[in-house]
């Protein structure tokens, strides 16, 4: 075939494109650009395709190349007659082409003409039936029926590269089509590359159809598929594996029930993906993750097969257990300290997934989402077999599986610490270092996950992470640093106490010695939360750390940036816990370094630097003030950055982008991706939280920037990531802080339910009120659960703040927002998984903030809340049912609790249908914390109705009676527990005396005082003892020896009870004879 002018020109060029030399290359595509812009360009790289007999392969394979690429800009303006010509030829040619490179770009061309082919209203031609270019699809089902194997396979690449037309436009076709998949994919005498072929093609068109009815149709083959999966396994055809298991992603939330029904093969097949280590990383860990998607889409269905569930398991279990790495990478995986001292090798860009970071991040996903009564008890079963094992890898991974779960499993973890400590505690002395490693590891994740309850472990952990800080190998050190870090910073000075200086002297020491830039990072860690705990007890050994901190701080080396960061941070806590006081002397040098940091280029060490601002602003509160004209104003700009945006995405093909012309691109704009800047994203998030400390802390210094702040943060409201709106929602209300520190001198006499005098916020208050409540209750419609959570805890503040005019302002959309979240019909709960139901569902730790803000209406609106109260009681009490978990059980009567104390006896009609059966039913609960929580119910009931519910007395004192058996040692929930009961009782006598039967239940009172745990009763209690004295009550008065013990022991030096009080104790105990 001779070429035209036009085409021999344009054949010169190609070749000068497939010479190995850049320079010639660059200078080709320079003088390509102009000529490819015309519409010309077109019929001659047709020519050169065609051109078989005078062109060399190279040169029209790069021919196709750049025809698929030009035909999307020029094929409109084509004339067409010779459109019909090129799409003629085109088949002709693929029928005809032997050669396989450019038969493939052909395809390629085909593809993107059938596209342009279709018509402008997709969807109305789909359904009139039209089919664009019928003839393409007529020699397509030709070809699958050619006896020519090439033929066949031909047919199945066309209709890979066309997913999205045939998923549009070939819906009648369908059965067709998955019949004449499953011939191909499972006949015995079909050739592997068509087998291939039809398996790429089918899996393009499941992915296309996952979200729609019509994928049911394919859905039927998944057996087909999963067999020649294994196929594929067995020789190791790892790209074929890599597409299927895309499209088993794609299907997890399809709304398919064959995609349910084969549940288990899918998954059974992804684990032995998983475990088979001839197969390359990436690959067995696209297996995990379709095991965690298939769990997140259908958890119910995946927890009660217990025999797929157990599989799972142990596949987990096995790999942690025959791999040589740590079974606490999950902490350190991602640390580049730890992997730069653990690998000096180690590129912190490169793909770091490993066996076990496989492993367990499948199970933590698990532990999540899986419905709790199915999940924990097998894997802790597991976890305790394994420990028993002589085997130390058995034992690494029954320790590391109990830390793993820690979080996603936080609440019948708590419930079972008494089983599961025990265990870990004795791993923590194993003789092995890796078990030791992991023992500390799940220490650490107990500590942060399961409080409060594991404080009552202080006296067992702290001396064991102590000793461990002497481990002869750097990984113990490190985690018991770890441990230490997530223990301290939540404990009580008591606490500590006993071990706080040599505590401090043995982590300063390690930061001193220790070479391993991840032992100095964590012993920085642990000493911040160890100052946390010990509050001003750490005063004496302030300038001991802060001489440590001076250079670390000052490090200019940007691969120590992280270690500089971190003590940084910890001069910031330091201020928190010592006081403007004690850290004035170090505070001007701590803000220098911070301020120089943010001129070096690291986002992580602008995020510590923001982090240490709060901290110290907080600490320093109008001291601060003066760094606010210099600060503020780079916070804001940090504000005001693009942390993401669409950007177009990169052509599968790659090859010579450079000719890609942005004058005439394809008009629909071609796919785009959010290119997210994380770093950035990381330090906006900090900037923002340093605001809102700043703005919480300075007050009146903070208010000319009050302005443009609420601006930047109503924008960063509407921030495409969760991360930022939740912290903008926390921040906000410290704007309404600053405004009322500035105007009121701090806070704002309101009144209870009082909307109709005048307002007391002023015309500033209510704007900064306004605009920031506006916001707030516009994120309480989020769809991140962590943002309604803190927008609701957000609003409940500034209506504490402001009363009830501030609610004035956003009233009824707010009770809305409240109510759609309580019924769990807001926007963050509409989730397509329908795969729970109500006896499985969760506690979500944000509806804790929901109940304290519906808790706090009743607060500020008082008696006009009790309209409200038909539409809230019904489904706070759902949370209260027995079969939920004990967080909403406890959650839901201590709403109820904090509605009858504020409303009084505006409950009165509610009593008997409502709360009388709840408190009994919490008294009766197994459950320590919600025993605690219906016994103040029950208090603020009686206390409100008074004599009205004299006669239901009876039966709540039986009741409440069986709380002052709990064994007050067993937890600090257990002391609270007898501690309300406690206050319940003495509420009780207060509100009707003559109906208590004080000669019996006063004797046990007594026994449990003075109050244990919950200190803020102290005033209810003491206040029924000094009134029943007062009122010489005969049976208070056979009492008075055990009153005066009571009162002594509360006065002691060490008592917290408020100095108030114990002047009052001290007057009555001199006046007991």
């Amino acid at each position: 075939m001779t070429l035209s002018a036009e085409g021999s020109q344009l054949a010169a060029l190609l070749v000068n494109l497939t010479q190995p030399d850049t320079e010639a290359i660059r200078n080709a595509e320079a003088m390509l650009k102009p000529i490819l812009k015309n519409p010309n360009c077109v019929p001659a790289l047709h020519e050169i395709l065609s051109a078989r007999d005078s062109q060399a392969v190279p040169v029209r394979h790069v021919a196709g190349i750049l025809l698929r690429k030009r035909i999307p800009g020029h094929y409109a303006k084509l004339p067409v007659e010779y459109r019909t010509k090129l799409k003629a030829d085109l088949l002709q040619f693929l029928a005809m082409e032997g050669e396989r490179t450019v038969r493939n770009g052909a395809i390629g061309v085909t593809a993107t003409i059938c596209k342009q082919e279709t018509p402008a209203d997709n969807e109305e031609a789909a359904q009139a039936g039209a089919i664009p270019w019928p003839e393409l699809f007529q020699f397509i089902a030709a070809a699958t029926k050619e006896s020519n194997p090439d033929a066949r396979e031909l047919a199945f690449l066309l209709l890979n590269e066309m997913t999205d037309t045939v998923g549009s436009y070939l819906a009648p076709q369908f059965q067709n089509l998955a019949e004449l998949f499953q011939s191909s994919i499972t006949g015995e005498q079909e050739v592997l590359k068509v087998k291939t072929a039809s398996v790429k093609a089918l899996g393009g068109l499941m992915a296309f159809l996952a979200d729609q009815p019509d994928v049911d149709i394919f859905c039927n083959l998944v057996p087909a598929l999963l067999q020649f999966s294994v196929d594929c396994q067995k020789r190791n055809d790892e790209e074929t594996i890599s597409i299927i298991l895309d499209v088993f992603y794609d299907l997890a939330y399809s709304p398919s029930q064959t995609v349910a029904v084969n549940l288990p093969p899918i998954v059974k097949f992804c684990l032995g993906v998983m475990a088979d280590s001839n197969l390359e990383m990436n690959v067995r860990d696209s297996a995990a993750l379709v095991v965690a998607t298939m769990s997140e889409s259908r958890p119910k269905k995946f927890g009660k097969d217990t025999e797929l569930l157990s599989l799972t398991l142990n596949s987990i279990f096995n790999l942690i257990e025959t791999s040589d790495e740590s079974g606490a990478g999950a902490l350190f995986q991602s640390n580049p300290a730890w992997r730069d001292d653990d690998d000096e090798d180690f590129d912190p860009e490169a793909d770091t997934a490993t066996a076990t970071s496989m492993a367990q991040g499948t199970l933590d996903m698990l532990a999540f989402v899986i419905p709790k009564k199915y999940i924990f008890q097998p894997v802790v079963e597991m976890c305790f077999n394994r420990f028993q094992s002589p085997n130390e890898n058995h034992r690494k991974a029954g320790i590391a599986c109990l830390g793993v779960i820690a979080e996603g499993c936080a609440e019948p973890f708590r419930e079972h610490l008494a089983e599961i400590m025990p265990i870990v505690l004795q791993a923590s002395g194993d003789a092995s270092a890796a078990v030791r490693e992991c023992a500390c590891f799940t220490l650490g994740q107990m500590s942060e996950h399961c409080q409060p309850e594991v404080l009552s472990y202080s006296s067992q952990v702290l001396p064991i992470s102590f000793a461990l800080l002497d481990d002869t190998t750097v990984a113990v050190q490190a985690t018991s640093c770890y441990v230490l870090e997530m223990f301290c910073e939540r404990l009580e000075p008591d606490s500590v106490r006993p071990f706080l200086d040599p505590l401090v002297r043995k982590l300063a020491h390690m930061l001193e010695v220790t070479q391993k830039r991840s032992v100095q990072e964590m012993s920085i860690a642990a000493l911040a939360a160890t100052a946390v705990a010990a509050e001003d007890e750490f005063t004496p050994y302030v300038d001991g750390v802060a001489k440590l901190m001076a250079p670390l701080m000052a490090i200019t080396d940007e691969k120590l940036f992280s270690l500089r960061g971190r003590a940084l941070e910890c001069m910031g806590y330091l201020s928190i816990a010592v006081g403007k006081e004690s850290f004035r002397p170090y505070f001007t040098q701590s803000m220098q370094c911070a301020c120089e940091g943010l001129a070096l280029d690291s986002t992580d060490l602008h995020e510590f630097a923001y982090a240490a601002f709060a901290n110290m602003a907080k600490a320093m509160e109008s001291e601060f003030s003066p760094c606010l004209p210099e600060l503020v104003p780079h916070l804001l700009h940090v504000l005001k950055q693009d942390d993401g945006c669409l950007e177009k995405q990169a052509e599968v093909q790659g090859a010579f982008d450079g000719l890609n012309d942005s004058d005439d691109e394809d008009e629909e704009g071609g796919n785009f991706v959010i290119n997210v800047r994380t770093a950035l994203l990381d330090a906006k998030k900090g900037a923002i939280t340093a605001i809102g400390e700043i703005g919480a802390h300075c007050g009146v210094a903070f208010v000319p920037f009050l302005e443009e702040t609420i601006s930047l943060l109503q924008k960063a409201a509407s921030n495409w990531h969760p991360l930022i709106k939740a912290e903008t929602a926390e921040s906000l209300p410290s704007l309404v802080v600053s405004i009322v520190a500035a105007k009121h001198g701090g806070s704002i006499d309101w009144e209870k339910g009082d909307i109709a005098g005048a307002s007391p916020l002023g015309p500033e208050t209510t704007t900064v009120a306004s605009a920031v409540l506006k916001e707030l209750v516009g994120l309480m419609k989020d769809g991140d659960k962590e943002t309604v959570g803190k927008a609701c805890a957000g609003v409940e503040n500034v209506l504490t703040l402001c009363g009830p005019h501030a609610l004035n302002l956003v009233g009824n959309e707010c009770l809305e927002a409240t109510h759609a979240i309580i019924t769990k019909s807001a926007p963050c709960q509409l989730d397509e998984n329908v795969d729970y139901d109500d006896e499985d569902d969760e506690h979500d730790s944000f509806m804790t903030s929901v109940c304290d803000l519906v808790a706090a209406f009743g607060r500020v609106m008082g008696p006009h809340f009790a309209q409200y109260l038909p539409t809230f009681l019904p489904p706070i009490c759902e949370f209260a049912k027995s079969s939920r978990p004990p967080s909403d059980r406890g959650m839901a009567i201590g709403c109820l609790g904090e509605l009858a104390q504020e409303l009084g006896d505006g409950i009165k009609e509610y009593w008997t249908p409502v709360f009388l059966p709840a408190v009994l039913a919490g008294l009766a609960d197994e459950d320590h914390n919600v025993k605690r929580n219906a016994a103040f119910c029950a208090g603020v009931c009686c206390e409100g109705l008074g004599e009205s519910i004299a006669a239901d007395y009876v039966q709540i004192l039986q009741a409440i009676g069986q709380l002052f058996s709990i064994d007050v040692s067993i937890s600090d929930t257990s002391a609270a527990a007898v501690d309300n009961a406690s206050a319940g009782v003495c509420r009780m006598i207060m509100a009707s005396p003559s109906s208590v039967p004080i000669a019996q239940v006063l004797p046990v009172v007594l026994k449990a005082l003075p109050l244990k745990n919950d200190m803020t009763e102290n005033e209810t209690v003491y206040k029924c003892l000094l009134g029943l004295l007062q009122m010489n009550n005969a049976d208070a008065l056979v009492q008075k020896s055990e009153i005066k013990r009571v009162f002594i022991e509360a006065t002691a030096p060490d008592s917290k009870v408020d100095d108030h009080l114990k002047a009052q104790l001290t007057t009555a105990i001199a006046a007991i004879n």
